[in-house]
């Protein structure tokens, strides 16, 4: 039977339920952005952390890519349960790999499968790249092309008489809005981008530590 997404979680992802829940992170990077509006100040880039929504596409994404019969991911999920139990890690291991080899599986059967789904994480984040190349043309390259027009404006207008002076300065004025929300808007998106780092980074580093168990103990 296939494992379901809830379980794939739960094999990576321990929930706390005294956890305050974490802030919803926006619904689509290729979504229209809500209308302007000018920053007060701007906060630089913040570092990743793994975010739920973007923790939920990656497990996903494996969950719909799920090999038939005992993989990787029912045998992390054997060794996730054995973790209450008085062993260490090796005969953990070890013992997870026995249930699993009498349902077919070998060694090199579950650390292919795992470079399967280290793949299927690594295909998401060309689609997440690509979709932030798209967001950041759309929030960053058209306010910059903004900027440069408003600028050859201002320099047109310099030379002209006094009675356009408060024209100029009006068109500053908006470049130098302008230039603040391209500021915040390469923040929020650098921010978003190291949110998916840290969670594709996270869910690698937790298959590469199988990889080599595997590799040490499954002989």
């Amino acid at each position: 039977m296939p494992i379901d997404f809830k379980s794939i979680k739960s094999l990576f992802i321990v929930e706390d339920p005294n956890a305050p829940k974490a802030q919803t992170a926006p619904e689509s990077t290729t979504s229209t952005p809500p209308p302007a509006t000018v920053p007060q100040h701007v906060v630089p880039a913040r570092p990743g952390e793994p975010n739920p929504k973007f923790i939920d596409v990656l497990l996903r994404a494996m969950e719909a890519a799920n090999l038939p019969g005992v993989d990787y991911l029912e045998y992390r999920q054997s060794v996730k349960s054995l973790e209450k139990m008085p062993m260490d890690e090796q005969v953990r291991y070890q013992s997870a790999f026995a249930m699993a080899q009498a349902m077919g599986a070998t060694p090199a059967k579950l650390i292919e499968s795992a470079a399967h789904y280290l793949a299927v994480l690594k295909t998401e984040q060309s689609k997440f790249d690509e979709a932030l190349r798209n967001q950041t043309a759309e929030r960053i390259g058209n306010r910059q092309e903004m900027v440069k027009n408003l600028d050859a404006t201002l320099k047109q207008k310099a030379e002209q008489i006094k009675k356009l002076t408060l024209e100029m300065e009006s068109h500053r004025a908006e470049m130098e809005k302008l230039e603040l929300e391209i500021k915040d808007a390469s923040s929020k998106v650098e921010g978003t981008k190291n949110d998916f780092l840290a969670s594709y980074q996270s869910l690698v580093a937790q298959v590469n530590v199988d990889v080599e168990n595997m590799k040490r103990f499954l002989k």
